[in-house]
């Protein structure tokens, strides 16, 4: 597939400079089309027909193999979620944190991280998104170093295999911004969760979790999917494997259309994105004062003079779309294979047209 070939399959680039996939990627038509097949099935065949019923676990297993791929383990590793978030909260609850643990996190994670960190049980100890303080807050009572592969105010990315090798603490990674967007692998941390609908231009509801040894993490929130077996009592056997942590049903057309965005990547995609992503920074410079970046996203201070909303309703009146941090004072835009010179070159000119 050409780069052509690939940016003709979004329907919304022909009118947009779509720049807010870290929110929520563009849909290609093939996802589309997937999904539609899916649900004409359903509504042919009937949703609680067995045969339907067979055919949607059949793709969710084919799902979980296309995810295993894609972060490089094996598909007995990777439970289907809804979210990033479901992830982090399977883990959070199955560790069974105490008031007398610590988890280290930094302070510029997502709610979807920070949230059930929250609850977890433990105390939450925070410091900047750097490796050399999240391994200076690590003590006696760690029992978890929950971060970011990639910031997703900024786009910095951690080293987060190694904080795991020299920490010697289980490490649970927020994935939402690098799975899709920059060559991530989920071997060499103990949980890797991984969103569907941004950087793999997924369905909504859609995500993984990868749990390294499925055996060594309780499961705190049973769905029927959880179990091999039960009893009356609601004792009962667990799948083998991450399987065990799925945490609902995922509908055939959600199954079929995140199977198809993930085979629709081109496999030059990442250089491109990131040739792409130097090119936005080379054109925003002098334009508009942009925080350091590793990855896909670029963060920058609104222009003088306009708040972070009015740019953000003032450019997708134009055609270009980014969005706020909100309470940060911050504008970020997301650059995929999918996006063009043009469209970078569109938002330079919005931004200078104050």
């Amino acid at each position: 597939m050409t780069y052509e070939e690939g940016r003709a399959l979004f329907p919304v680039l022909e009118r947009l400079a779509y720049l807010n996939t870290g929110s929520a990627g563009p849909l290609a038509t093939p996802v589309l089309e997937a999904m539609r097949r899916e649900d004409e099935r359903a509504v042919r065949e009937g949703r609680g027909a067995q045969a339907t019923f067979k055919h949607t676990m059949g793709l969710r297993e084919v799902v979980r193999a296309r995810v295993a791929e894609l972060v490089g383990v094996e598909p007995a590793c990777v439970a289907l979620t809804g979210s990033t978030t479901d992830g982090c909260n399977i883990v959070l609850a199955g560790l069974g944190l105490e008031p007398g643990d610590e988890v280290v996190t930094t302070d510029a994670e997502h709610f979807g991280l920070i949230g059930p960190l929250h609850v977890s049980g433990a105390r939450v100890v925070v410091c900047p998104p750097e490796p050399d303080a999240l391994l200076a807050a690590v003590g006696a009572r760690t029992r978890l170093v929950a971060v970011s592969h990639v910031i997703w105010t900024t786009g910095a990315v951690l080293p987060v295999a190694e904080l795991r090798e020299r920490t010697g603490v289980p490490v649970l990674v927020d994935g939402a911004q690098s799975v899709g967007a920059i060559p991530a692998t989920a071997r060499g941390v103990d949980f890797y969760t991984v969103s569907g609908q941004k950087w793999l231009c997924g369905p909504d509801g859609t995500g993984a979790l990868v749990v390294a040894d499925p055996e060594r993490l309780r499961v705190a929130r049973p769905s029927y999917l959880s179990q091999a077996s039960h009893l009356p009592d609601g004792s009962y056997v667990p799948k083998d494997g991450a399987a065990r942590f799925d945490p609902c049903w995922l509908s055939g057309s959600l199954l079929a259309g995140l199977q198809a965005a993930i085979e629709l990547r081109p496999e030059w995609g990442y250089d491109r994105a990131a040739e792409l992503t130097a090119r936005c920074r080379e054109l925003l410079e002098g334009v508009v004062e942009l925080l350091p970046g590793d990855a896909t996203l670029v963060a920058f201070r609104p222009p003088a003079g306009e708040e972070p909303a009015a740019v953000v309703e003032r450019l997708a009146g134009e055609g270009v779309i980014i969005r706020e941090l909100p309470g940060r004072n911050l504008l970020r835009a997301s650059v995929g294979w999918w996006t063009s010179e043009n469209d970078l070159e569109r938002l330079a000119a919005a931004l200078r047209a104050v």
